[in-house]
């Protein structure tokens, strides 16, 4: 893996301030480590194509229940070196992802997973990515 893309949040209005105005909030810079192989993030609604910038800043709701966190990469995003793709793992590799005590849910969870990651929906990650110099320096 070479040196990670920054991401950036696109601006989001804080909470009001005394005096009542809303202010923005500081920008906020993450640095993701990303496979360099990985296509680079599609323009918002463009169609996914695997990029892993989404899943690897922070996992969606689906995410938060298999990985148990809310910030960092998805424990589910596996990489798929054939295709040079990212790949959600619930959809994918359901039964690894859900464990030995929960394999006997896969199937139903896979059919679900479609549409609570909003799978072929397109891209809905507002981040601003930035690619590293690929390790240098």
């Amino acid at each position: 893996m070479g040196k990670g893309p920054s991401v950036r949040p696109e601006p989001v209005e804080g909470p009001a301030s005394p005096d009542g105005l809303r202010r923005a909030q500081p920008e906020r810079v993450e640095i993701i480590h990303i496979h360099a192989e990985a296509p680079a993030k599609p323009a918002l609604g463009a169609p996914c194509n695997g990029c892993g910038v989404c899943c690897l800043a922070e996992p969606c709701p689906l995410g938060r229940v298999i990985s148990r966190k809310r910030f960092g990469a998805c424990d589910a995003l596996r990489w798929d070196g054939a295709l040079a793709v990212y790949r959600c793992g619930v959809l994918t590799d359901t039964r690894t992802v859900l464990g030995p005590r929960w394999r006997w849910a896969a199937p139903l969870v896979q059919r679900l997973a479609h549409r609570w990651i909003a799978a072929g929906v397109g891209c809905d990650a507002t981040l601003q990515v930035e690619r590293g110099n690929g390790g240098a320096g």
